[in-house]
């Protein structure tokens, strides 16, 4: 079975974590089957180890991270793959590939200049918030 890895970086905010599980939700909700985790490279449970484990556990045997990062800087060319390379070697026979970070693939960027090219000032919630004093 093929399992999904969310990848972010992290944030002390638990709040910042949320986008991560409204993609789970969106597709689960699409393939309730489908074998989904978040993962994060600091600073937020369930590390990125966690979510191998968790993903192996349901029955992955090739899991296809998915970095959550507008581009691909130094924790997605060096950090990912030395740790896709360690969840390997963990687990025999788990097969682990990268994606491009979201913000390079072509339907997310055009999604991203759609939203931009339609967006409105009062849709923002900091729009709605009183200036600082």
């Amino acid at each position: 079975m093929k399992g999904i890895l969310l990848f972010g970086h992290g944030a002390r905010n638990p709040e910042w974590a949320q986008p991560f599980h409204r993609i789970r939700d969106a597709i689960l909700g699409r393939d309730p089957e489908a074998l989904v985790e978040p993962g994060f490279l600091e600073l937020m449970r369930p590390s990125f180890d966690e979510a191998v484990d968790c993903l192996v556990r349901q029955g992955a045997g090739e899991i296809v991270v998915v970095p959550i990062f507008m581009a691909a800087g130094s924790h997605i060319k060096k950090d990912l793959p030395q740790m896709a390379a360690n969840a390997m070697d963990r687990h025999a026979g788990l097969e682990i590939t990268l994606a491009a970070p979201v913000g390079e693939a072509g339907p997310v960027l055009a999604a991203m200049a759609d939203y931009a090219m339609n967006a409105r000032t009062d849709q923002s919630p900091a729009a709605a918030a009183p200036p600082p004093d």
